[in-house]
């Protein structure tokens, strides 16, 4: 568990057990034992404190523009990853999960969808796309369908029992700028370590019976994602997701579920939920990266620079600091904004005119820190020396090589890797034997 982490009502952060060392193994594997073995934690883990984070789009007087994140107790934070890693022994969770699973990211999801598009593109041929929305998934998950879920899914009666203790009894408060609210009961706990994995397995057995192969289907947590080649399909596939998710205690929102159309022909229509016309959009946030309907990635490289920007300013009073040396400058830049400007590069095919775009915003910050203008006449490349902040272009196919060299090291389990997925995309189109195979002369 990572340092410098928000504490719980108990005040005891994760950095005392880290300084206490072996004496603290004991002690925790101890408790452990005997919370397993009586299968009850100890009332101080039931508390906890809920504080909204604005998601930065919206009405910021809208509570559902708002991600609840609970502050919990670090010592059960640790005894949630003891449970997690015995439940995942146990329990396999299907392929088109990408969300919190081993060895998948969201690059793997970002990529899946884009180079499906790609080859649609390519084939002159529609593909239709509709991005599903749940509302407040977390909280909505009924506590009996989590114990029948984990039956279902193998785990063991005991362990079953560990996690029912976990939510017996557990309330939290609402901590805002003017105080606590009173006590009330939650679902999942957004912020727990085991939360991820225990709302994983509730999806895998929900969608058990309405979801497709990857990348026809592909879920990240409660990000949906629905491809079809025709449109009544897609509607239709839509509809047998709201009607297993909303009879389990899900629900579908109506409001914030897009659909879009790639290679749309003249006269295309809509699709629609329950007789509720569903939003078509151009373009859509997929997992923090911008797809649009016509290949193009230029919005997306607008979002970098600006993602960029944005860090920038939050450390702004650091990076413009003249007592701060320029090799700190640099060290606090690569650290905290180049990250948000490279966040899913590695799944884009940038121009030469975009890459120069990214580069350009980045050597206005860096002269912005140093506190150098070209009336100085100073090179680009004396800057990026001063500041040990090597050529953005660079990173990008560098990012990119160091993904694709992870994706060929570990096993074949992703299964848009697999030849049969690949071969049905788009027949008319000279497809590569493996789909992986297109990202040297793609991206690279």
């Amino acid at each position: 568990m990572k340092s410098g982490k928000a504490v719980g009502p108990d005040d005891i952060p994760v950095e005392v057990w880290k300084c206490l060392g072996e004496a603290a193994v004991e002690f925790l594997t101890s408790l452990f034992n005997r919370v397993l073995e009586s299968e009850r934690m100890p009332e101080e883990w039931r508390r906890s404190a809920l504080v909204p984070i604005f998601k930065n789009k919206g009405d910021v007087q809208s509570c559902s523009n708002y991600r609840g994140i609970k502050l919990m107790s670090h010592t059960m934070k640790l005894w949630e990853r003891v449970v997690e890693a015995r439940l995942r022994k146990v329990v396999k969770i299907c392929e088109q999960q990408y969300g919190f699973m081993p060895r998948k990211s969201t690059t793997d999801a970002i990529f899946a969808l884009r180079i499906l598009m790609e080859k649609y593109r390519d084939g002159q041929r529609e593909l239709h796309c509709v991005f599903v929305d749940l509302e407040k998934a977390y909280d909505r998950v009924p506590r009996e369908e989590l114990w029948y879920c984990m039956r279902k899914s193998g785990v063991a009666e005991k362990y079953v029992r560990v996690v029912q203790d976990m939510y017996e009894r557990s309330r939290t408060v609402v901590r805002c700028a003017v105080g606590q609210t009173e006590e009330f009961k939650v679902g999942l706990h957004q912020g727990s370590a085991l939360s991820p994995f225990l709302f994983a397995i509730v999806m895998d057995q929900l969608s058990e019976e309405v979801r497709q192969e990857s990348p026809w289907t592909m879920m990240f947590a409660d990000d949906i994602v629905i491809c079809s080649e025709s449109r009544e399909q897609v509607e239709e596939n839509l509809e047998m997701w709201r009607f297993a998710l909303e009879r389990r205690g899900m629900k579908v929102s109506r409001s914030k579920t897009e659909y879009m159309c790639v290679n749309e022909r003249e006269g295309g229509g809509t699709v629609r939920l329950q007789g509720e016309e569903v939003k078509k959009v151009q373009e859509f946030k997929y997992l923090g990266s911008t797809v649009q309907s016509n290949g193009e990635c230029g919005k997306e490289v607008k979002k970098r620079v600006q993602a960029g920007w944005n860090g920038w300013r939050k450390v702004s009073g650091v990076l413009c600091d003249r007592k701060i040396s320029a090799r700190i400058k640099g060290k606090v830049y690569r650290t905290v904004v180049r990250p948000a400007m490279l966040y899913g590069l590695e799944t884009v095919s940038l121009r030469k005119r975009q890459e120069s775009e990214l580069e350009v915003a980045e050597l206005k910050m860096l002269r912005f820190s140093l506190g150098v203008t070209r009336l100085d006449r100073i090179r680009n490349e004396y800057i990026r020396g001063t500041a040990h902040v090597g050529r953005l272009g660079d990173k990008v196919r560098e990012a990119r090589l160091r993904w694709f060299g992870h994706v060929q090291r570990r096993e074949t389990v992703v299964p848009f890797w697999h030849q049969k997925s690949v071969l049905t995309v788009a027949p008319t189109v000279s497809l590569p034997q493996i789909l992986i195979l297109t990202v040297p002369s793609v991206l690279i």
